[in-house]
């Protein structure tokens, strides 16, 4: 007969193999799913998925409504610009956004937007609080 504490032990053994396995591959996994915020000169100059964050430029927005194509710029706060293009729905409140946030690759002079997150200013914002009254 087989020893029991012998066969036990190879049990843990077992176990705690596939227990470090298991970690190392969730590990892996999540880190190739990240997509880091970077500055567009970093996102111009490689070829991965990343997250770039800037001010729509004014004016700068076209939409083709048949194709879901959208074509705007962005500017960061050092004033430098980027072509952005989104082939999906415009979201309603586009024009207004004060920051808007996009991941995706560069290339061909562009910024290729998979994903796309517009960041308005708060519907609350500037509303007076109940009883304040306005100096007229």
């Amino acid at each position: 007969m087989k020893d029991p504490k012998r066969q036990r032990q190879l049990w843990y053994v077992i176990g705690g193999v596939l227990l470090i396995a298991f970690i190392a591959f969730g590990a892996t996994s999540f880190k190739s799913n990240l997509t880091p915020y970077v500055s567009f000169g970093d996102a111009m100059s490689g070829h991965r998925q990343v997250q770039v964050a800037g001010e729509l430029v004014r004016g700068s927005s076209s939409f083709v409504k048949g194709a879901n194509e959208l074509s705007f710029m962005i500017m960061n706060k050092h004033g430098e610009k980027m072509r952005v293009l989104y082939k999906g729905v415009k979201p309603g409140n586009f024009e207004d956004a004060k920051e808007i946030v996009v991941i995706g690759r560069y290339h061909n002079g562009a910024f290729y937007a998979t994903q796309m997150l517009v960041k308005c200013p708060s519907k609350y914002q500037g509303l007076e609080k109940p009883g304040a009254t306005s100096g007229s």
